[in-house]
């Protein structure tokens, strides 16, 4: 009501001029609203263009283009997608379960550059292991010392080691240890300077397994601050196939000498 007889007043001193002429006849209700109606003739105008534009929010609540909200909204129309194409694609129930796992990525380095990392490391892949193919030998009295990255094994025939993950190798790849320390035999001892140019290991990779969990723990007193952390260390199984660099002839005359021997006892 105050506010209305503010209104009031403030209309008739403006309409009413300062002048001893007597007042006009028109009741002060009509002036009223004849004068509110071209006030606020401006301002229906400016609202009705206002309902011709689209709508607008201006809440300080509504997140910005490009947020998590359009990622969320994107997410969840491509998942739709996804599960689209995997209804259309995949017919029945079981249909699927036949296929094969994914290859592994490429590791984006040339065949020259496995090459070399894998001779810094002391190995050579030959190839995969044929279906027809027998590489195992029996029991030979021969040992090579064979380095293999920055670890060295005493190796014989039909012997198998672990190492860290060989790198470019798979189950039944057929290896060559081409850094070789030492060879020795009933017969002679071969000691490289560091290695033998002329002998080779041959190796078969058995498995690629992970070696026991080993914790980590660690603790400052006083200091609110401990840790625990676990790990487990990526191993190749190998399983020594032959070694070759070393004359091997006594072994044909132990068997001859054992057949000889035979016969005399029989």
């Amino acid at each position: 009501m105050a506010t209305r007889r503010c209104l009031l007043r403030l209309l008739t001193r403006r309409l009413v001029p300062h002048s001893p002429q007597p007042l006009p006849t028109v009741p002060i209700a009509a002036q009223t609203l004849t004068s509110l109606s071209h006030l606020l003739a401006p301002r229906a105008a400016a609202a009705a263009s206002l309902r011709l534009l689209p709508a607008r929010s201006h809440f300080a609540t509504r997140a910005p283009s490009g947020s998590e909200d359009d990622d969320d909204d994107d997410e969840e129309a491509d998942d739709e997608a996804h599960y689209d194409d995997e209804e259309g694609s995949g017919g029945e129930w079981g249909e699927g379960d036949d296929e094969t796992p994914a290859a592994k990525p490429p590791s984006g380095k040339t065949e020259e550059e496995k090459l070399a990392e894998a001779s810094e490391i002391g190995y050579r892949v030959v190839g995969p292991l044929g279906a027809d193919e027998k590489p195992f030998k029996p029991y030979e009295p021969v040992f090579a010392v064979v380095q293999i990255g920055s670890h060295q094994f005493k190796v014989s025939n039909g012997d198998s080691i672990f190492t860290e993950r060989l790198k470019f190798c798979d189950v039944n790849d057929k290896l060559i240890l081409n850094r070789v320390l030492m060879l020795g035999s009933q017969a002679e001892t071969v000691i490289g300077r560091p290695t033998l140019t002329d002998a080779t290991v041959h190796a078969v990779v058995e498995e690629h397994a992970l070696d026991a969990k080993v914790i980590i723990f660690k603790k400052k007193r006083r200091k609110n601050y401990r840790r625990t952390k676990g790990h487990r260390q990526e191993l190749t199984k190998l399983r020594i196939t032959n070694i070759e660099g070393i004359d091997k002839s006594f072994l044909q005359q132990e068997g001859i000498d054992k057949s000889e021997s035979a016969a005399v006892a029989a």
